[in-house]
């Protein structure tokens, strides 16, 4: 892989998972790390004709993650060069199939958009989890379960739980736990008494309109290697199943 590391900062946890990753894949365009001064900026992979970007906060790449996170983004650069369908799928042309004549509300449409990332991501991880370790990945994703959790709105009192915020949208933090759930199960992360199984229960607890089990079926049942049109059927009934509707997506 040719990486090139733009920006004041550590260069190690990249050149690390750049080892890591091609024990078992390549990447035939080169990679530009920029290393961005703005600690609220999120690790992201751009796509282009001839090369690719990791866009990264200084302090992400300083963190103890730092390592994982670059491993996650060159997984996705993979999926793109493969042209693997849920890399090149539009996600606006499946939100048209899907919600064609439908009234959505703003907050669930972004939430849809989620939904397709948590499939880019399963497809990702699928890569990132065949070549290093899952532990920090685990810990990553019940963290961040946990202080969405106790950032809900204010709901019915339940004993022993304690209200924080109300900046936690309930719905998709349910579907956010079917997702690191099935991420983990998928992998043989965790046992049967971790403590994302507990997590994931209150989070599903508090959004009895979200399907949480047919969404955690949905992520951990991902075939490896969906053809397109089964892919866009795929993300069409996901979406179709979070805001509601059903029947088959126009070819």
């Amino acid at each position: 892989m040719d990486l090139r590391i733009r920006g004041s900062g550590p260069t190690s946890p990249f050149l690390s998972a750049r080892d890591l990753f091609e024990t078992e894949y390549e990447l035939s365009l080169p990679v530009s790390v920029q290393l961005r001064d703005d600690p609220d900026e999120r690790t992201w992979a751009g796509h282009y004709d001839d090369h690719h970007v990791l866009n990264i906060s200084k302090q992400a790449a300083s963190s103890a993650m730092a390592r994982e996170l670059a491993l996650h983004e060159f997984s996705h650069m993979a999926r793109h060069e493969q042209e693997h369908p849920s890399h090149i799928q539009s996600t606006e042309e499946v939100l048209y199939l899907a919600l064609a004549g439908k009234r959505v509300e703003r907050r669930k449409l972004s939430h849809c958009y989620q939904i397709a990332n948590h499939m880019k991501d399963i497809y990702a991880d699928d890569i990132t989890l065949a070549v290093g370790p899952g532990e920090k990945l685990l810990s990553f994703l019940e963290s961040s379960l946990a202080m969405a959790i106790a950032d809900r709105p204010e709901l019915p009192a339940r004993p022993g739980l304690e209200r924080l915020s109300t900046s936690a949208d309930p719905e998709i933090t349910a579907v956010n736990a079917a997702f690191a759930l099935a991420l983990a199960e998928r992998h043989d992360l965790v046992e049967d008494t971790h403590r994302l199984y507990d997590l994931s229960h209150a989070a599903a607890m508090d959004a009895p309109g979200v399907d949480f089990k047919g969404f955690k079926r949905r992520f951990r049942e991902l075939a490896c290697d969906p053809d397109a049109s089964t892919y866009r059927q795929i993300l069409v009934d996901a979406t179709r199943a979070y805001v509601g509707g059903e029947g088959l997506a126009a070819e």
